[in-house]
């Protein structure tokens, strides 16, 4: 059992109530899928506020920056509890498993490029906003790799930047942005997922000519 699936047990030891509590009152898996997109929706609105308020108020910038990634962390337990509403609920579907997967990548580009805009819209942060589109193509890949070995029934989780973690470093360094009035903090953790997530994915490729071979 690796650290996710600790995690994964205390985190369903807190929210096992709420998920009874959806469940008497009729709410879908599907709808808290959607409400997760929307969540990250709201995320990235916050960010471009931030990117159109930088340069005349950079604090307020900042703490635009740190609200957009508390609601990132709180749209995440959305996407935990979407898949253990529908297990308790006995509500599983393949569509769902569609739906889930195709609104997290929803989710995590909406999000990725809204920190992007943030970046792009000023000089002196310009290559910061080009490393974020990196950290945008390791994530897309990262899901991609895995969903086509899948495909070909290989089953391919190996990594150090899975979307669990790229959701953390993006919430938790953007809270620290907030807090400390820097866009440092925003920018390393872009630089993080960039790099990570790159590496991930090739160590999938390799991961799986291994099987193949």
């Amino acid at each position: 059992m690796d650290y996710r699936d600790v995690l994964q047990k205390m985190i369903y030891v807190i929210i096992n109530p709420l998920i009874r509590l959806m469940i008497r009152m009729g709410i879908t898996p599907n709808s808290i899928t959607t409400a997760g997109l929307i969540g990250n929706i709201v995320a990235a609105w916050l960010f471009i506020e931030a990117a159109q308020r930088l340069s005349a108020a950079p604090d307020t910038a900042c703490a635009l920056a740190g609200w957009g990634g508390a609601v990132i962390l709180f749209a995440g337990l959305f996407d935990m509890m979407d898949g253990r509403l529908a297990r308790m609920s006995g509500k599983s579907s393949t569509f769902g498993a569609l739906w889930d997967s195709a609104l997290d990548r929803y989710s995590e580009l909406i999000t990725l490029g809204a920190i992007s805009i943030l970046f792009l819209r000023h000089d002196d942060w310009f290559w910061m906003g080009v490393v974020t589109f990196a950290a945008m193509i390791g994530s897309v890949m990262v899901s991609y790799v895995r969903a086509r070995a899948e495909g070909l029934g290989i089953a391919c989780k190996v990594g150090l930047m899975q979307r669990p973690e790229r959701v953390v470093v993006t919430a938790v360094t953007a809270i620290a942005t907030g807090i400390s009035g820097s866009l440092w903090w925003l920018a390393g953790g872009m630089m993080l997922i960039a790099v990570l997530a790159n590496i991930t994915a090739f160590w999938r490729l390799a991961y799986c000519y291994g099987v193949m071979k």
